[in-house]
C-alpha cells in the first residue's frame, strides 16, 4: 500500500472554521471589555459549565493540573497525607499530589477500563491514607460504586481525576461531581479543547469552591472594582497565579455551543473503528463494561492493545498516520518517582498496558475515509503478523 496524504492525531481546523462568527462574537466582546484575564468571559464560562455539568461550582484555572493540585489543597490534604493513584495515568495526576504536598501511594488498575482497581486500591492502604483518586481515562469512568464504598469503609475523601470526563455521567452525576470534587483539562485536544492550556474545578461544597477561587488568584478575597481585582484584597490563604486566560474562555463557549454534536460524532468514529477492526488477530479493542449504575460513554481516545504496538505504530507512521502512545510507563517507574523504591511487576495490569495500548486518531473532523485508511493499515499489519 502507498504512502498515504497524511491522516493527523488531532485536528480542529474545521471545527474552527464553522465556529468562527460564534468565537468572533464573544472575542469581540472581550477586546471591547478590553478585560483579558480572570474577567467576565472566564465568569460566563463557569456558569455555561456548571449549568451543562449540573456542578453548583465551576471555578475556572490555567490548567487541568493546576485544577488537581488547588482542589487537593481546598479538599484538605496536609503535608504527608496519602493519596491512592492509579499507576496507569498522565504524570499529572501524581505530582499533583507531590506539589500540594501530598504522599502518592500507586495501585494497579482494573484492565478492561484502564481505571483504577477497587481490590488493588484495598491493597495498599494505609493508615496514613487520607484521600483516594479514580482517574477517567479515555471513554468511560472507573468503578465509582466500589470506589466510593471503599472510600466511605475507610473515611476517606474522594477527589475525581476527571480531566479527561467532560460529559461522562454516572447515573446521571457528571464526572467529578461523586466526591469532595473534580476537575477538567480543556487542552486542545479533550472533549471540550480550547486553544491552549485552561482548565477547572468542578464542585458541589460551596466551600470549596470558595478556596479554590481565592488560591487561583494568589490567595487574595474580598471586593472588586467593575471586575478588577483591588490591589489591596485581602491575602487569606497561600495561593499561586492560576488565573484563566479570557481567550480561552472565549474559545470554550463557542465550542461548548457544539458539545453534544461533537460527542455525538465521536460516538459515530468509535463504532465505525470497532466494526472495522472488529476480529483482528492479535488486537484489543476498547470495551464498555457494565455497570450497576446508568453510565454512557464518552469517546475522548480510541485505545486499542496489539501484541506488536511499537512495530504497529512505526508502521502506521511510515504511511503518514500519526498515533499516540498512553501511557509507555507506568508512574510507579517515572524516574521522577525513583525514590519511592518500587520494581518492575509489582502493578502487571498496568505494566502489560503501557507495553500494549496505542491510540488511534479519533475527533470530529475526522473523515470517515482517513479512519478507513487507519483501520485498513492496522489490520493489514496485524494479519501480517499473524499468517
Amino acid at each position: 500500500m502507498g504512502a498515504s496524504s497524511g491522516v493527523s492525531f488531532f485536528n480542529q481546523t474545521e471545527t474552527f472554521e464553522s465556529l468562527w462568527p460564534t468565537t468572533r462574537r464573544h472575542l469581540d466582546e472581550l477586546m471591547d471589555r478590553g478585560k483579558y484575564s480572570h474577567g467576565p468571559k472566564v465568569a460566563e464560562l463557569e456558569a455555561a459549565l456548571a449549568a451543562w455539568t449540573g456542578a453548583r461550582h465551576v471555578v475556572g484555572v490555567n490548567s487541568g493540573t493546576d485544577a488537581l493540585v488547588l482542589l487537593l489543597r481546598a479538599a484538605g490534604l496536609q503535608p504527608g497525607d496519602e493519596v491512592i493513584v492509579p499507576t496507569y495515568t498522565f504524570v499529572a495526576s501524581a505530582t499533583a499530589v507531590v506539589l500540594a504536598g501530598g504522599h502518592p501511594v500507586f495501585a494497579d488498575i482494573d484492565p478492561h477500563t484502564y481505571s483504577l482497581d477497587p481490590a488493588g486500591a484495598e491493597a495498599v492502604r494505609t493508615e496514613r491514607t487520607r484521600m483516594v483518586m479514580p482517574v477517567h481515562l479515555f471513554h468511560q469512568l472507573a468503578d465509582l460504586s466500589s470506589l466510593l464504598g471503599f472510600a466511605a469503609r475507610h473515611e476517606l475523601t474522594v477527589v475525581e481525576d476527571s480531566a479527561e470526563a467532560f460529559g461522562m455521567r454516572w447515573d446521571g452525576v457528571h464526572a467529578g461531581l461523586h466526591g469532595a470534587g473534580g476537575v477538567l483539562s480543556f487542552f486542545p485536544t479533550k472533549t471540550l479543547g480550547a486553544i491552549g492550556d485552561a482548565g477547572a474545578v468542578l464542585t458541589d461544597d460551596p466551600a470549596l469552591a470558595e478556596a479554590v477561587s481565592a488560591m487561583r488568584h494568589h490567595g487574595r478575597t474580598g471586593p472588586t472594582v467593575d471586575d478588577f481585582p483591588t490591589i489591596n484584597r485581602a491575602t487569606e490563604l497561600l495561593g499561586t497565579n492560576s488565573k484563566m486566560d479570557d481567550i480561552q474562555a472565549a474559545v470554550l463557549l463557542a465550542k461548548l455551543g457544539r458539545a453534544d454534536q461533537d460527542i455525538a460524532r465521536r460516538a459515530e468514529l468509535a463504532a465505525r473503528y470497532t466494526e472495522r477492526l472488529a476480529g483482528t488477530p492479535g488486537l484489543t479493542l476498547p470495551a464498555v463494561v457494565p455497570r450497576t449504575a446508568a453510565t454512557n460513554p464518552v469517546w475522548y481516545v480510541y485505545l486499542i492493545e496489539s501484541d506488536h504496538r511499537d512495530e504497529l505504530a512505526a508502521h502506521l507512521a511510515r504511511h503518514g498516520v500519526q498515533t499516540e502512545t498512553y501511557y509507555p510507563t507506568p508512574l510507579h517507574l517515572q524516574p521522577c518517582f525513583a525514590e519511592l523504591g518500587h520494581r518492575r511487576g509489582e502493578f502487571p495490569h498496568a505494566e502489560a498496558a503501557c507495553e500494549r495500548a496505542l491510540a488511534l486518531p479519533l475527533y470530529p473532523d475526522l473523515a470517515d475515509h482517513d479512519l478507513d485508511l487507519v483501520s485498513d493499515l492496522v489490520r493489514g499489519f496485524q494479519h501480517g503478523k499473524h499468517r
